[in-house]
């Protein structure tokens, strides 16, 4: 599933082809993805001006000069193609812009969405209103993990993967970053000091920051707008590499919770 930057990069290859530009051409071309389009997606949609594009924890978010804002999830295996030569069969939803291009979200297994509501909405949007902070933003901090975990007895990697906590982590960059800090992924929250939280919350951003700048990571049906891979999966330290050599000698695990996979060193990782 792509997860924060993969989804950070489609709104960035997005961006130069739709911020600025008026909508045409609004199409459903079919009637749902793992929901129903809104009945009022073409009508809302089209004529409007994109006028920012952003993301939400794993959703992106297409704002118009109406005060609307579009709300896209990849799903499992979604992506945006920016002028194709032809559609293809699961090509499920079709922009058209002044400028005379064409943006089609694609999803072969139909596990993403579209939503439609507005600005002032937003953050009352199902499953943004509980919604923890965002990774890269200034309010994820190691006070506020420690404060948001005292006395859980979840494992941590248990915690970061709830929306609740922390907006828009996944599998892949939480074992990644959990492996950077030498924090175990059994270790529950509430045993964790506020200096391991300290190394928790650099290595989150400095795990998302590299993987943003690499374009993601392509793993199953995840490619760019552009048609370009991402190429973060090269770098990765732990995760899929089950029985390969950690950095520091030991073998790296793989350990199947509720059919999710962690990747970890016992070695290095306490």
């Amino acid at each position: 599933m792509p997860e924060l930057p993969e989804v950070e990069t489609t709104v960035a290859g997005l961006r130069p082809a739709l911020e600025g530009r008026r909508l045409t051409l609004v199409e459903p071309r079919r009637a749902d993805l793992r929901r129903p389009f809104p009945v009022d997606l073409r009508q809302r949609m089209t004529g409007a001006r994109v006028v920012s594009l952003g993301r939400r924890a794993k959703y992106g978010l297409i704002e118009t000069d109406r005060g609307d804002v579009m709300i896209f999830h990849l799903g499992m295996s979604g992506r945006w193609r920016i002028d194709p030569s032809e559609l293809e069969k699961h090509d499920h939803l079709l922009l058209e812009t002044d400028e005379g291009r064409q943006l089609v979200l694609n999803d072969p297994r139909r596990f993403g969405s579209v939503d439609i509501t507005t600005a002032d909405a937003l953050d009352e949007y199902g499953p943004f209103f509980a919604m923890g902070p965002e990774p890269l933003g200034d309010d994820f901090t190691a006070a506020y993990l420690k404060r948001v975990t005292k006395d859980r007895k979840a494992p941590i990697k248990q915690l970061l993967l709830d929306q609740k906590t922390v907006a828009g982590l996944g599998n892949i960059y939480v074992c990644e970053a959990l492996h950077m800090a030498g924090i175990s992924p059994h270790r529950t929250g509430g045993q964790i000091s506020k200096p391991r939280y300290e190394r928790l919350v650099v290595a989150i951003k400095q795990v998302l920051t590299s993987a943003i700048a690499a374009g993601g990571s392509s793993l199953r049906d995840f490619v760019r707008p552009d048609g370009e891979l991402g190429y973060f999966a090269k770098d990765w330290l732990v995760y899929g590499r089950e029985g390969d050599a950690c950095h520091c000698g030991a073998v790296v695990l793989r350990k199947v919770d509720s059919g999710r996979s962690t990747f970890f060193c016992r070695k290095c990782q306490r």
